[in-house]
């Protein structure tokens, strides 16, 4: 492709805002992507670990059904009457486990943390697009974690709704005679949920038009970073999106609190009382939520993943010193794989009775899938190929995230296919799947990010002895954990269960909850040791240079911390690919963007 260079933008020199002059404007209501991306981190990392907790007391219950635990007891007295977890809190500990990390950690993270604070540098601007949007877009986020963790408190018999974190009608449109937190519960998930939706949507918008209008002088759409590319078509999936969960959120609470019928079947008949004569709500389809859900909820897999895929292609080429290989095809394929993930929603419900006929096409549709993403496996491979690696813990998070993905991705093709899915459908199969790829290989991309950017966004380098012990621990410690989920789904066990111990073909699984059970233990404390290297390096960590790892891109070449502006008023130009490493002929290994060709730089 021919390089075509964008007219000049107002970036650099002409700041969209003035700096702030009070506390509140600096550090709470500011309108700086830095700050804001700094904001959007620091949810995320509160709401991981707030998610971690919910899964361990779900092992707990899983690895010892019916073991009374004291400090149960004390904090939750009827939810775990004598500090025994009923069937229903771990209901509600799936529900919100499951909405919590996927909305507040995987979503918000890649995309609102490092999003934020690295597009407008990246590209050459001085902040987003739209500062105020932004500012308000993070804001309406914390109020959607607000009613997220007022949820959790509605009800003393249950932390949250017990449908699980996909909501699913007709039991979550009926209120508390579905259960015990289907009533307020309910109405203050999908409140977060809406004001989640309506954030996503103005971020997105955000980070379409900064990345389409704002791109500093010399710098083409193919010498953009593929981190970029990444956070562009993210944007583009939430923008689409969205607002289908957001139009079927607001239905949901019609059906709650409005009287209406959306998702409420006729003669439906829940705890001994048939629903549609005492209500008179009647006529609605419950497969209806289904594809709205789907339609949003298969995207959000990639809307979790991509950011992570662009990183690890910008980390895999700095570590390695080698450029990008195939970066047009890296390109395609994220565009690729972005777009065939809204033609798949239907193979999250080959059990809802669909006609097989469609199910075939959604099964080839989702197998289809597998070509972009092996295209970015290769290259992945391709790049580390006959390199200089050098194994800092950015690296190595990256290279295990690709370990994860492929893990996680070839555990697909199974589920993508429709018979086998049938029968695998409600087992932990499909648990172990998603764990993998969409969870902790969207987390491990987090922790590339933050091991790699943490000295630009803070000026001093993390504990470099600390973090790779935290990279082995949860390497192995994530392995252990989700693989055998896929062998317990191949025997048969159930999810959503909150015991197997009572099921005779079950019994030999129990010592495999245990062992799963430890190691998730001992994964957690790994992250404690993750969250001290943080605060620790924030405060005590080796100042870092301008450029530690001496890579290409633009942030590599402002101050550490960026100032306000990020380019002191002048506007950078873009000279070069993003990935020039190891060019012959030059006088080091890197080349970056803003380096004309053949040029003598600083210290020649």
């Amino acid at each position: 492709m021919a390089e075509v260079i964008h007219p000049t933008h107002e970036s650099g020199g002409a700041h969209h805002h003035a700096p702030p002059t009070t506390w509140w404007r600096k550090y709470v209501f500011s309108l700086d992507h830095k700050v804001i991306g700094i904001q959007y981190f620091f949810l995320a990392l509160f709401s991981a670990f707030v998610g971690m907790g919910l899964s361990l007391l779900m092992r707990l219950q899983l690895a010892y059904p019916g073991q009374a635990f004291g400090f149960l007891k004390t904090l939750f007295p009827e939810a775990a009457p004598n500090g025994v977890i009923t069937p229903e809190m771990y209901l509600s500990l799936v529900t919100m486990h499951g909405t919590i990390m996927v909305f507040f950690v995987l979503t918000t993270a890649p995309q609102g943390g490092f999003g934020n604070y690295f597009l407008p540098i990246q590209i050459g601007a001085a902040d987003m697009a739209f500062p105020l949007l932004n500012m308000l877009s993070f804001w309406t986020t914390f109020i959607a974690l607000a009613f997220a963790i007022a949820a959790l408190f509605c009800t003393a018999t249950t932390l949250g709704p017990i449908g699980g974190w996909t909501g699913y009608a007709p039991l979550s449109a009926l209120g508390d005679i579905a259960g015990p937190g289907q009533g307020l519960g309910v109405q203050l998930w999908v409140t977060s949920i809406a004001f989640f939706c309506v954030a996503s949507l103005l971020g997105s918008l955000n980070f379409i038009t900064t990345m389409l209008n704002m791109r500093t002088k010399g710098l083409s759409l193919m010498r953009l970073p593929l981190t970029c590319w990444a956070w562009f078509t993210t944007a583009v999936l939430s923008l689409l999106s969205f607002p289908v969960l957001l139009a079927a959120g607001v239905l949901l609470l019609f059906d709650q609190l409005g009287g209406t019928s959306f998702f409420i079947p006729t003669g439906t008949y829940v705890s001994g009382k048939l629903i549609s004569s005492e209500t008179e709500q009647s006529g609605g389809s419950p497969i209806l939520w289904q594809h709205l859900f789907w339609f949003f909820g298969h995207p959000e897999v990639y809307i979790a993943i991509l950011p992570g895929m662009g990183l690890t292609s910008h980390v895999l080429s700095t570590f390695a010193r080698k450029p990008v290989f195939g970066y047009k095809a890296m390109v395609y394929a994220i565009f690729a794989i972005g777009l065939l993930g809204f033609f798949v929603w239907g193979h999250h419900m080959f059990m809802s009775g669909m006609d097989p006929r469609t199910a075939i096409a959604f099964s080839l549709i989702t197998l289809t899938i597998g070509v972009p993403s092996a295209i970015k496996t290769f290259n992945w491979l391709g790049t580390l190929w006959n390199s200089q690696i050098r194994f800092d813990t950015p690296m190595l998070f990256s290279l295990g995230f690709v370990s994860l993905f492929v893990s996680g991705g070839i555990t697909g093709l199974f589920l993508g296919q429709t018979t086998v899915d049938i029968s695998l459908h409600d087992t932990y199969f499909p648990v172990g799947h998603f764990h993998l790829i969409m969870g902790v290989a969207a987390i491990f991309g987090i922790f590339t990010g933050t091991y790699f950017w943490f000295p630009k966004m803070f000026g001093r380098k993390m504990n470099e002895g600390l973090g790779k012990l935290h990279f082995f621990i949860s390497f192995i410690g994530v392995n252990a954990i989700f693989i055998p989920f896929h062998v317990m789904g191949l025997v048969g066990a159930p999810r959503r269960y909150s015991t197997h111990d009572e099921l005779n073909f079950l019994k030999s699984v129990m010592p495999l909850h245990r062992f799963i059970t430890i190691m998730v233990i001992i994964t957690i404390a790994a992250q404690f040791v993750f969250l001290f290297n943080v605060f620790w390096s924030l405060a005590k960590g080796k100042k870092a240079e301008v450029n530690p790892w001496e890579a290409t891109t633009l942030e590599w070449d402002i101050p550490s911390p960026p100032p306000f502006d990020n380019f002191g008023g002048v506007e950078p130009v873009v000279y070069r690919g993003p990935y020039e490493f190891s060019v012959p002929g030059e006088a080091k290994d890197y080349s970056m963007q803003t380096e004309p060709p053949g040029a003598k730089v600083h210290g020649d």
